[in-house]
């Protein structure tokens, strides 16, 4: 799950912000099947967090360049 910078930069930020949620639900729903059935993956809600934190990093550096 490599995470291409350039693909996000593009973005606007209301697509970014959709993404950000979609991501936060995924997470949600990922960490409460994972109380219930260990998978064999288990580092995907890591993976999902890491994308997350970029993808919020993505969206202030946009917002501060508005400013």
């Amino acid at each position: 799950m490599k995470i291409k910078l350039e693909d996000y930069k593009t973005k606007s930020k209301e697509e970014l912000e959709k993404e950000i949620n979609k991501l936060r639900e995924e997470i949600a729903k990922d960490s409460i099947e994972f109380t219930v059935t260990l998978p064999k993956n288990t580092n995907l809600v890591f993976q999902k967090k890491k994308k997350l934190a970029v993808l919020l990093t993505l969206q202030k550096q946009k917002s501060n360049q508005k400013k």
